[in-house]
């Protein structure tokens, strides 16, 4: 993994820039000595680790605006950060630029329950919109397993998902609106509490862009009604393929789950270790199949998915008989990664989408990846849209183990476009699968993003080094190229 050299001009007048931030933002606002900075030097790919020029913590909207048109007229690069707990090193510091973190925008602007709609600050966790919420029986549905402390302006900054993302959709299915600040310092707004705009779709655009294009500091999201009814089936299988196979077979009988994850044999026993949720030890696979919406529709898709997964060979078949139940299944789900590093010193955590009926294939590919790399691999999958969180497990004291699990990884996501699918699901590319982007894309792509990217931050000033490779700006063209030639990378520090 590597990223641009440092601007040694740049280094030089931290003192200088350091000062002229204060100014900004006073007080406790911005962080300079290398103690404090070890909290920001990596974010949840923590293979990779680099402590930034300094960390901001504006507090207002007129802040963010005047940090960045400081930076833009100074020529200093901006890394923002929400809560830091992205996989894919979006949120990853640079040498020669500040940190902007946006965890002090942490409130609820505003609830419209008759809008069904939610304004929020980036700062506010994914489950912390649920529970303002949830005392008049509404919540907020994309749900990623880290919504305990996912900030939401991440969410939007990588489109993020979770296990109900199948029925409820991604960020981008439930973002109204956004206000952001450009480099420049300018403030926008895009959408609302309306449901559609005219125009372009820029917030669509906006969404998943990774911190390249602007900085969110307001968010306007969909908020839905509690289910009725919901119920969960736990489906034991005697392989993956039974398990993957009954995926495609319920979705091709028209059934729309609130979710479908599937966990394979490591998985399972790491889960049922750390939770006690009641999973069967004695299945190769197992399928967890939410149904939600009025009783009577529930009770008839619970017999209907039973019944489908007997065709398909599931050997054990176990249905919540309560709210207490359902969640304990999805406890055990929602742990599945902190429970996987009981097993292994370090794991390295994927994410690749593909058709769901590859999944076969795909986990049979798999396998024998393991075998090559002699490295053990536990399979979480948002099975029902095909988002496949592979967790391969290494020891990071082992020399060169780590550098097996990226090659690993990398052969993974590869064997994902291979079959039809893409390069991230809900992780989002960042430095961990930036140089695997032409894996999917061609130059003549790659430029027309660049494109669009140059339109917002013509200096390449905002979050450089992510997302896309081997990349340097023709200053005489106001462009962005991809180049052809070997750059000058050095090495991020490991830990």
């Amino acid at each position: 993994m590597k990223m641009p050299d440092p601007d040694q001009s740049i280094m030089a007048r931290r003192d200088e820039i350091a000062e002229a931030l204060r100014s900004i933002v006073p007080g406790e606002g911005v962080i300079l000595s290398d103690r404090e900075l070890q909290v920001y030097e990596s974010d949840g790919l923590t293979a990779y680790r680099q402590p930034p020029l300094m960390a901001i913590l504006p507090q207002t909207v007129e802040q963010v605006s005047q940090v960045l048109t400081y930076c833009h007229a100074e020529g200093i690069k901006v890394v923002p950060r929400g809560s830091g707990t992205s996989l894919s090193g979006g949120a990853l510091p640079l040498a020669d630029a500040i940190l902007l973190c946006m965890g002090k925008f942490n409130q609820i602007v505003d609830v419209d329950y008759d809008n069904r709609c939610a304004v929020v600050q980036p700062g506010v966790t994914n489950l912390g919109i649920t529970k303002a919420v949830e005392g008049r029986g509404f919540y907020y549905a994309p749900d990623p397993s880290s919504q305990i402390a996912c900030s939401i302006g991440g969410n939007v900054a990588e489109n993020a998902g979770g296990v109900h993302c199948l029925k409820y959709g991604l960020t981008t299915n439930n973002l109204l609106g956004i206000e952001m600040v450009l480099i420049d310092g300018t403030v926008l707004r895009f959408g609302g509490k309306h449901l559609d705009s005219p125009g372009y779709d820029l917030l669509g655009l906006m969404t998943g862009s990774e911190g390249l294009l602007g900085v969110v500091t307001e968010v306007t999201v969909r908020i839905l009604p509690q289910p009725e009814t919901a119920r969960a089936l736990l489906l034991g299988f005697s392989s993956s393929e039974s398990a993957g196979d009954c995926v495609a077979a319920i979705i091709s009988d028209g059934i729309i789950p609130g979710g479908m994850e599937m966990m394979d044999k490591p998985a399972i026993e790491a889960a049922e270790a750390f939770v006690k949720a009641g999973y069967p030890l004695d299945v190769e696979a197992l399928l967890i199949v939410e149904l939600d919406g009025p009783q009577a529709e529930v009770d008839y898709l619970i017999d209907q998915v039973s019944e489908i997964s007997k065709k398909c060979g599931a050997i054990t078949s176990r249905i919540s008989q309560d709210e207490e139940e359902r969640q304990l299944f999805w406890a055990g789900r929602k742990a599945a990664f902190p429970a996987v590093g009981r097993l292994t010193p370090d794991y390295y955590c994927m994410d690749g989408t593909i058709p769901r009926n590859k999944l076969p294939l795909v986990l049979k590919r798999m396998r024998e990846m393991s075998e090559h790399y002699d490295l053990r691999v536990a399979n979480v999958f948002h099975a029902g849209d095909g988002n496949l969180h592979p967790l391969i497990m290494y020891d990071a004291n082992n020399p060169g183990e780590l550098e097996k699990a990226e090659d690993f990884g990398s052969d993974i996501l590869k064997l994902c476009v291979e079959v039809g699918g893409v390069l991230t699901g809900e992780h989002g590319v960042g430095v961990e699968k930036r140089d695997l982007m032409p894996e999917m894309f061609n130059e003549i792509d790659l430029n027309q993003q660049l494109r669009v990217k140059c339109a917002f931050d013509s200096k390449a000033l905002l979050n450089p080094g992510k997302v896309f490779p081997e990349l340097h700006r023709c200053a005489e063209l106001g462009r962005m190229h991809i180049h052809k030639g070997k750059l000058p990378f050095p090495d991020i520090p490991r830990f």
